[in-house]
């Protein structure tokens, strides 16, 4: 019995590294908003009342306690 075996690798490395960077910006932009929206408490949304409150109403409806 012979095996035929091939040289050409499974994945290409442009894909891969294209989704290493799509998850790391994915990643990043999560890590964010979970910052945000769960202890930022108003430091960075200080310009205005509106996206304090959206903050604000998010924690509310993750349930992450602030006040």
């Amino acid at each position: 019995m012979s095996t035929s075996t091939s040289s050409q690798p499974l994945v290409h490395p442009a894909a891969s590294a294209r989704l290493l960077w799509t998850v790391l910006a994915t990643v990043a932009v999560l890590s964010l908003l979970a910052y945000l929206v769960a202890f930022d408490q108003g430091a960075v949304s200080r310009s205005g009342m509106y996206l304090h409150e959206l903050m604000h109403d998010g924690r509310h409806l993750l349930g992450v306690p602030c006040h």
